[in-house]
């Protein structure tokens, strides 16, 4: 069965759901699994006050019994406690529309123009509620459900936040697992004490301003059998799969593997990683392709990192014009954070936990758990003989 999933919902809208169809049987599954990474993607120095209403949960409505997945689709749900609020602002029925509420005054940076010219829409408010960043809490929930199917399959995934504001994080440590420790203590989600403190800084600073900051983000995934992806086909190729679901997300501008760009200012003797033979397994001596190579995992960890750009909603609004009359207005102001770059972290791994189970399942297939795990471990046998 392939693998694929949708979401739906507003960011003020009474929940947020996700199914997802393809996840083989008798995996075992309960909502904590879930809500641990929810609450990851809450965390972060500069997050709004929206993150002070919402608590977020996951609830299983279907393809989950007794602890364990049964082989029908998964349907997630998610409920914006916020609803309450926004109940006559957001409801589905014509008799409780109200007026004078309509957003007119779309904001520079997001969705909100391009969606109302699109969509015929003479109130932003219908293109801002979709393409909001609430909506990156279904997408966590459903890539957590891939993190514990990958776990099972001993892959692991790490993310961390490696500039933010400008402030590059540097320190000693250059493993991932250990970066991924320390981040997870940090709220700025890194692992440089002292770039942590600069950081905090930037992000106080920008808030008097009221304005906003990015940053750069890096997923990490290790135990990745060789061979993932294909170079057969350019959509069958995991490298551009991973750089798509990392740019899919809201903010995101740019996408790199490995040492990305660095490739284009470097000899070839100084970016391609030399092949080993440890007397069982091939291996690398460097890993500056981010353990991608011609579109296939290559047996080394994979390196990902996302671009996120500032929040365009500033509390010192930038320049628009009203949609209606035409006439120049500061724009509209939402509730939102000052950076929400620690949070991005948890989203890009999440998407990279999604292409990577995407990949398996394609590559070793199962309806059931047992099918999975047996295949990958004969594949893994075939490459020790090799």
């Amino acid at each position: 069965m392939e693998f694929r999933y949708l979401t739906a919902g507003e960011s003020h809208g009474p929940s947020l759901t996700a199914i997802v169809e393809g996840i083989p049987a008798n995996l075992e599954l309960s909502a904590a699994d879930i809500n641990r990474h929810l609450a990851r993607r809450q965390q972060g120095h500069g997050r709004g006050g929206r993150m002070k209403i919402e608590t977020d949960r996951v609830e299983f409505l279907s393809g989950v019994r007794w602890g364990k997945t049964i082989g029908s689709p998964i349907t997630l749900s998610i409920t914006n406690r916020d609803w309450e609020n926004w109940e006559k602002k957001m409801s589905a029925d014509s008799q409780d529309r109200l007026t004078d509420i309509a957003v007119t005054h779309p904001r520079p940076g997001h969705a909100d123009l391009s969606g109302a010219l699109k969509y015929a829409q003479d109130d932003v408010r219908n293109i801002l509620e979709r393409s909001s960043a609430r909506e990156t809490a279904a997408r966590v929930a459903v890539g957590s459900l891939c993190r514990t199917l990958l776990e099972k399959l001993d892959i692991e995934l790490f993310a961390y936040v490696v500039e933010l504001g400008g402030v590059l994080a540097k320190g000693e440590v250059d493993d991932p697992r250990q970066r991924a420790t320390l981040a997870e203590a940090s709220p700025c989600r890194t692992y440089d004490e002292q770039a942590e403190k600069k950081m905090i800084a930037a992000i106080d600073a920008a808030k008097v301003a009221g304005d906003t900051l990015g940053g750069v983000v890096e997923v990490a995934v290790f135990g990745v059998p060789v061979g993932l992806g294909s170079h057969i086909q350019w959509d069958r190729r995991l490298d551009a799969r991973l750089a798509a679901a990392v740019m899919s997300i809201q903010a995101f501008k740019g996408v790199e593997i490995g040492i990305g760009f660095e490739v284009a200012r470097r000899p070839g003797s100084q970016v391609h990683d030399e092949i080993s033979y440890s007397g069982q397994d091939f291996g690398r001596k460097s890993n500056r392709a981010g353990g991608l190579e011609g579109g296939m995992t290559n047996g080394e960890p994979i390196i990902v990192r996302g671009a996120m750009k500032p929040i365009p909603t500033l509390y010192t609004p930038l320049q628009t014009v009203d949609l209606k009359s035409k006439e120049a207005f500061a724009a509209t102001v939402e509730r939102s954070d000052v950076c929400a770059v620690p949070a991005a972290a948890v989203v890009a791994e999440a998407m990279v936990a999604i292409e990577v189970t995407r990949a398996v399942l394609e590559m070793f297939g199962g309806d059931c758990i047992e099918d999975l795990t047996e295949r990958i471990a004969a594949y893994r046998q075939r490459l020790e003989r090799y």
